[in-house]
Formats: structure tokens, sequence, C-alpha cells
């Protein structure tokens, strides 16, 4: 289903709907070998271009050309991994985006239903479209299970691929005592844990305690000292204009300004029956939605590739201004995980070498805040698509996107003096991409040296704010900083 015809579109040049096609409706494992090594450019690949409602892909844009390989001379010491849940089935939850519940396509399901319209066309397929959930009240939230996409299998290969890389760090790290690893409560992000570390430590990991798992609640009262500041930081929650909602405000304007070319083709074909801007995104969600579930997905047909760039942009929107850098408080809650990990990455390995957390989208990004990774000179315009831009989510967070932080010690020159030994560095790998940090990157592989990746993630605290101040919580009986990271 999701990789279209892989033909050469001449420089300049906009795809048509026409030469859109998508191939192997029936062949979603060589869809999904195709979105597994990344293929971009030329190629059409639409997992590129979900949001971060598709399957896990690899980050081809804006990555080092190296690989993810080790530089020469270099050996990674130190692991530290933030990553999404697996893929999943659509949410409930009252606060994602109206089209990403349950209830908003079941919705419109029904609504498409009791129009009693026989669809023609592009939606001629909807006449007898089976929903790609048999039991959604039990399904919804949870891990995907069927198809080529699943999260548990998904979850299960993110072990599996890392214990390879980083065996070296996992026979001297659970020898003498298990290694902790932690969740936020929820379920879904329990369950990708659970499946990663069977992966990761083997099958008996918990019988044989080679590692713990450490539930974090995600309950307000936690103040700093948690994995979703999302759902500590009151200000951000009951800022109802500039706060958590502001995602979904400047979504809503930059849906008016693409959504309704499509609305008038889809009338066009179909006089009947007039959808809405939420119901056309909603579409557009259910085509990776379906796909986690049955590897492949009709949905993905109808809109054309402009449609796509502007559905990935839509979302790029979701997460800038929700708890990104168009958000007041998206960097101060992302420097709490950043400011945890680098007094880890100052302590070296002798404090630990292995450190995954599993969190959700919303958790992540605010980091990408605090790191400042994918800089913007401008703040992301909701009238029209940004086409030349460094925030693209779909590559950073799909379902399993995971940034991992690698504290690399590297042999010194032969002009060194001996006795000057390894210099450590800090690599950031975003599904198995390298990303260069804008301002440091002199080190092997444009790595950063470690020193000054610490000095600049201080820097980053002074200039963010407290987080205690910024959230409204001074005076609140509550930690001032993630105290559980440790091994």
């Amino acid at each position: 289903m999701q990789v279209c015809n892989a033909q050469k579109i001449p420089p300049g040049q906009t795809p048509t709907h026409q030469n859109s096609k998508l191939i192997g409706l029936n062949e979603p494992w060589k869809n999904g070998l195709l979105a597994f090594l990344g293929f971009g450019g030329s190629l059409w690949n639409i997992f590129y271009h979900l949001g971060g409602n598709g399957p896990w892909i690899t980050k081809v844009d804006g990555v080092v050309d190296s690989g993810i390989e080790a530089p020469v001379g270099c050996r990674v010491e130190q692991v530290h991994m933030l990553s999404r849940h697996a893929e999943r089935y659509p949410t409930s939850n009252a606060g994602a985006p109206p089209a990403d519940r349950l209830e908003g396509m079941l919705a419109l399901l029904q609504r498409i239903k009791d129009s009693n319209v026989t669809f023609k066309g592009q939606l001629d397929f909807v006449n007898d479209w089976p929903y790609f959930s048999l039991d959604p009240s039990a399904e919804h939230d949870q891990l995907t299970t069927t198809g080529p996409y699943a999260g548990t299998l998904s979850a299960f290969a993110a072990g599996t691929r890392l214990r390879t890389r980083y065996r070296n760090l996992l026979s001297t790290s659970s020898v003498l005592r298990p290694v902790n690893f932690w969740a936020s409560d929820s379920n879904r992000v329990i369950e990708t844990a659970r499946y990663f570390a069977t992966g990761f430590f083997g099958p008996d990991w918990d019988s044989r305690r080679a590692a713990k798992l450490h539930i974090i609640p995600e309950t307000p009262d936690l103040g700093a000292d948690t994995l979703t500041p999302g759902d500590t930081c009151l200000r951000y929650r009951e800022d109802l204009l500039t706060g958590h909602d502001y995602g979904l405000i400047q979504l809503s304007k930059f849906r008016s300004a693409y959504l309704p070319p499509v609305s008038e083709r889809f009338q066009a074909q179909n006089p009947g029956i007039k959808f809405t801007d939420g119901e056309l995104y909603s579409m557009q969600e259910m085509c990776g939605f379906e796909a986690l579930v049955r590897g492949s997905s009709p949905w993905c047909n109808i809109f054309t590739h402009d449609d796509w760039l502007n559905f990935e942009y839509a979302r790029d929107i979701i997460h800038y201004y929700r708890a990104g850098p168009g958000n007041k408080y998206g960097a101060v809650m992302g420097w709490l995980w950043l400011n945890a990990t680098a007094n880890l990455l100052d302590e070296g390995p002798d404090g630990g070498k292995l450190f995954f957390s599993f969190v959700h989208d919303g958790d992540i990004v605010p980091m990408l805040a605090a790191l400042d990774l994918f800089p913007s000179t401008t703040n992301l315009p909701v009238t029209h698509r940004l086409k030349d831009r460094a925030w693209k989510m779909s590559q950073v967070v799909p379902m399993n996107g995971r940034v991992i932080f690698e504290r690399l010690a590297c042999e010194t020159s032969a002009k060194a003096s001996a006795s000057e030994g390894p210099r450590d560095y800090l690599r950031i790998n975003v599904n198995d991409g390298i990303v260069a940090l804008p301002i440091c990157s002199s080190g092997p592989g444009f790595s950063c040296p470690l020193e000054d990746f610490l000095s600049m993630v201080r820097r980053r605290g002074e200039e963010i704010g407290d987080f205690h101040e910024i959230c409204g919580l001074v005076g609140r009986d509550s930690p001032g900083r993630i105290t559980f990271l440790h091994q």
C-alpha cells in the first residue's frame, strides 16, 4: 500500500494523482522493506508524510552521510534513549486532536452510512469498507497486534536491533545487578517497554532479573520528577490559548487553508454529501492507522501527493505549537529529561551504561525544543506550507520513534600526548540517522565534544528558565528535578 510507484519525478514537477497510485496493496512486506531502507528522494514513500501516524521509519533528511557506526577510533560507552511507544490504534484521549480520536473516526463513518449515498469515483471503496477495529472500545489506545507493522512486533524488533548494536554494553551492564529502565504509566507505553526488553535483554529478562522496569505515574502531583511534564506543568494545562491546546488552534487555521479544494474535489464526484475540514483530516488519519493494523489502506490512495505534503505539515504544526519551539512551555518541560541525561553523561559509564525511557510523542517533542536540535528562523506559518524547514516530525516521532544520545570515547590523534587518553564526545541518533547539533559538531563523525555539550545544556537551562516558576508550581511540595534516572 504505502510506497508509490518508484518513478523519477523531474525537478520542480509535482506528482499528480494519476501517477500516485500506490503499489504493493497485497505486498506489505515489500513496502515494509522499502520503508525500512528509508528510500526517499525521487521515490514516493507515504510513510514519510504521515506526521507520526505511520510505522517506524529511518530518518533520511538532515543526517550525517557516514552512517550510524561509531567513527573510526571511537567506541560507544554509554547510551540514553527516549522512545515513543510502538504502533497503536487511534486514541480516545480528550487531549488528542479531534481526528485522532476514536470517536471522530467512528462519527465520520456513521455520517457516511446515514447519508445513504452510493459513493463514486475515488471514494467508491467506502460503500463496503469495514472499519479496521473489530472491537474499538477494547482496542483503542492499545498497541496493534496484527499485520507487518504490529506494534508488538515493532517494539520487539527495536530491542533486537539495539541489542545487536550495543551488545558490548549489555554484557557488562547486567552481570552484577538488573538494568533499570523506565516507562510512563500508560498501557501502550508499558507494553512497548516490555516487548523492547524481550528483544534487548532476552525473553526471560524479568524472571532472571536482567532488567527492572520502573513505571512512572502520569499524574499532576510529581512536579519535575516525571517523564510526562505535560501532565505536571500546571499553567501548560490551564492556559487554554497558548498552552496544550495551542497546537490544535493553529492546526485548525492550516486545515482551513489546505482542505477546501479537497472537499470540492470529492463533492464533484459525490454531490450528495459535503465533507468538513475535520472529516477530511480524519480520512487522512485513517490511512496511517489502518495500515498499522492491516498493512494497507485504501484511504491512502484518494489524496494527491500535495495533499499528503500538506497533511505532513499539519502534523508538524500540531507538534510545533503544542509542545515544541512554538509553545512557551515546551522547552522548559523538555529540559527536565535533557538536564538529567546531561548529568548522567557527565558522570560517565561508571554511573551506568544503558538508560532506556519510554513515553509519548508529546514528551519527546519538548526535549527537542530544549535541545534546539531542529532550529527555525521563524515560527511555522499556518496560512501556507513552509517547504524549506528542519522541523519534520514524520521522521522524528513516528510510532516507535526514538532519540538516542551516545557518549563516545575517541582516541586522541597521534600528535597528542600519549598520556592524554581518549576524549569524550556526544552523538545523537534519531531513528538510525545521525543528526549533528547545529552549533556543535566539531568532533569525529560530526559529534560534539562532551564538555561543550554539557556547557550548552547549562546555557539552555539559563535561557529557558525554571520549571516550577514557569509552570506555576512555586511553593508546591514537589521535586524540582528528575530523581529516578539512575542505575
